[in-house]
């Protein structure tokens, strides 16, 4: 019996199975130019009417903002994200507006389509031998106000940005689940007609 949570049933780009959270980076720097090459394939990211709804707010390690982007995580994410190269913030407008036109309404897949600009981010990461691991652990209010963002944007997640480090860096209890983990089956999220429980 095949015990690999990696594993795989259909022929999929190994690119996907290389991709995974690491919480251990090595605090080395990561250039400009690469963040801008991840930020470049996340504006490659579909989205409704091209709208391009995501903006992404970073702080570099050794910049004056990464002590405050740091602490708008919680405890548990500082205690490893200290040692990443770059934190990001993903936000998402809630707002669109049609092709030329100033007249805003609500927008319904605003996140849906930052989720897509952050997938191609992390694999453009990946690609390039860095590791990304996102996380909802964030003071999501002192965010707001700290990184003056305004209502009409909602800040979907925070983003750790790095080379893998050595996983004895972490506490014994985090430095066990330091793996790439597996998935779901197909069948259990993908149905033929209506919805299935």
């Amino acid at each position: 019996m095949d015990t690999d949570p990696r594993a795989v049933t259909r022929p999929v780009d190994p690119l996907f199975l290389d991709r995974w959270s690491p919480r251990a980076f090595d605090g080395s720097a990561l250039p400009q130019a690469d963040l801008d090459t991840l930020l470049d394939a996340a504006r490659w990211a579909p989205s409704a009417f091209n709208y391009q709804p995501w903006r992404f707010l970073y702080a570099h390690r050794d910049s004056a903002d990464w002590a405050r982007f740091l602490g708008l995580l919680l405890p548990f994410n500082q205690s490893w994200v200290q040692h990443a190269s770059v934190l990001t913030f993903i936000l998402s407008d809630s707002l669109s507006s049609a092709p030329g036109s100033q007249e805003t309404k609500p927008s319904h897949s605003h996140s849906f389509d930052a989720g897509a600009a952050w997938a191609l981010l992390a694999l453009q990461a990946t690609r390039m031998g860095y590791h990304t691991h996102a996380m909802s652990g964030v003071d999501f209010d002192a965010a707001r106000r700290e990184l003056a963002v305004p209502d009409r944007f909602r800040i979907e997640a925070a983003v750790a940005i790095g080379r893998m480090g050595d996983k004895a860096t972490l506490p014994e209890a985090l430095q066990a689940r330091e793996a790439p983990s597996g998935r779901n089956p197909i069948d259990s999220f993908a149905f033929a007609g209506n919805f299935v429980a």
